[in-house]
């Protein structure tokens, strides 16, 4: 009997995965297959709370899978070199007529899926690969003359005007098929892989629960409770205003097609904007976009270039003393403090606080944004490839629309602005609780256990003026 494989990779769920829902339309047996790689977590940086989230909802997955006879096939491989090796082995071995996957748009992924369609074309066997990560396929948003886009506000009006004549809808789950053998297949154990870790267990970011339904309780609470009231309260970072659902995103436990149907559906799925509110955060999913197609379009990006090449010109600092210091939390600026401290114990941190820690290293600090971008990535739970590199350069005044370079923010300013009590700032700087609302944006006094500001704001945000301009 013919039988297709399903290869998961950042896409761990049933509910609206393309690549799955076609692998079991067309035979009556399908079986799936993730391919575990320690050494790509090691060259993407992937944060070790992000890896062990991955891991349990694989656990999820392989049981929801159980429910619907689909058996799961799990195998490491340390290289992507040796993964066409592998897949036209075990095609034989299990007689699979077709393999089916969402592609990833990284460079390297797609390289490594190159090689497994050259492998398999030698046997006369397909890899069927579907664009499942964003609402339009990439590369197909394009200006009057048919290039990428580089700047979001246009790129964002012409997503609304596509969406405004079709609504990209979720695909439904595959359904049950008869219970299947699969015989002389070596399959790895998900609890040895996890049981290998050790972790912090105070830190918050290894607790995070997994679950399609979790994520979609968690979509569901926001749009009611929070969404309309999104624009007044994302940034506010004491506030919990935000969705929380970034790193559900990320490994695909949800799709963002779920997201805008969810936001829709009380107007019968029809595009219009019914708040503020709505509009910003459907603003914030075509942000996340706009940074999958750039990575498409300027696959440069993938190699630690910045998007503006000339910008390679910059001549950054090298102090690895500040660098450390504001790694730690301990620059003596409390909200970028706050923010970095945050960012070690959870695993998260508050996108406005992202931007101006980011802005501090790159400006303030003149510290090279790549630096910055790789701390991140092996701390957050959402550590997600292309947003991350956008929020980055974009702090950095090197990337797609970027703020400009002589745009920095003040720290204190922004503090006082968007933490005006300091509760955000006492929760994660406790030296500073005793403070009031005013002194605790900039302690005039030196405090106990709390570092004076490693720079000075005003000198240090002339010299990366200086900086600048010498390109």
């Amino acid at each position: 009997m013919a039988r297709n494989l399903f290869w998961f990779r950042q896409d761990l769920r049933l509910e609206d995965n393309v690549g799955l829902w076609h692998a079991t339309q067309h035979n009556e047996e399908c079986v799936a297959l993730v391919i575990i790689s320690p050494e790509q977590w090691k060259h993407h940086h992937d944060a070790p709370s992000k890896i062990f989230f991955y891991l349990r909802q694989l656990q999820e997955i392989q049981e929801d899978l159980k429910h619907l006879n689909i058996p799961l096939i799990i195998k490491t491989i340390q290289s992507w070199s040796n993964v066409p090796k592998y897949i036209t082995s075990l095609c034989k071995k299990l007689e699979i007529e077709d393999i089916y996957a969402n592609v990833e748009l990284a460079t390297n992924e797609k390289h490594r899926d190159d090689q497994v369609k050259e492998a398999l074309s030698k046997y006369k066997k397909n890899i069927h690969l579907f664009e499942d990560r964003t609402l339009f396929p990439t590369q197909s948003i394009r200006n009057k003359s048919g290039e990428a886009y580089k700047v979001f506000t246009a790129f964002k009006k012409t997503c609304y005007e596509r969406l405004s004549i079709s609504i990209p809808r979720a695909y439904p789950s595959p359904s049950k098929q008869k219970s299947i053998v699969i015989k002389d297949i070596e399959n790895e154990s998900l609890n040895d892989l996890i049981s290998q870790f050790e972790y912090d267990t105070s830190n918050s970011a290894f607790k995070i629960e997994v679950g399609e339904k979790t994520a979609q309780d968690k979509l569901k609470d926001f749009v009611k409770s929070k969404m309309n009231n999104y624009d007044q309260t994302r940034d506010i970072p004491n506030t919990d205003g935000t969705s929380q659902l970034s790193p559900y995103l990320n490994i695909g436990i949800i799709s963002v097609r779920q997201c805008l149907e969810e936001v829709l559906k009380d107007n019968d799925y029809i595009f219009s904007i019914q708040s503020k509110g709505q509009q910003t955060w459907i603003d914030e999913l075509l942000w996340r976009e706009f940074y999958q197609h750039v990575m498409v379009d300027f696959p440069h990006i993938c190699k630690h270039l910045p998007f503006k090449k000339e910008m390679q010109k910059i001549q950054w600092r090298n102090s690895e003393e500040d660098l450390k210091k504001w790694q730690t939390g301990q620059t003596g600026i409390p909200i970028v403090d706050a923010g970095m401290r945050q960012l070690q114990q959870t695993g998260w941190m508050h996108n406005r606080v992202r931007m101006i820690c980011a802005m501090f290293l790159s400006k303030n600090l003149l510290i090279d944004w790549r630096l910055g971008e790789k701390w991140f990535m092996q701390h957050l739970l959402d550590g997600d490839l292309a947003a991350n590199n956008g929020g980055w350069q974009w702090s950095a005044s090197t990337g797609t629309d970027a703020v400009p370079y002589f745009r920095i923010f003040n720290p204190v300013t922004q503090s006082q602005r968007f933490d005006p009590q300091g509760e955000y700032i006492r929760t994660w700087v406790p030296e500073l609780k005793q403070l009031d609302h005013k002194q605790i944006h900039a302690p005039k006094e030196h405090i106990e256990n709390y570092p004076r500001p490693i720079v000075d704001l005003k000198s240090s945000r002339a010299r990366a003026l200086a900086a600048f301009k010498n390109i």
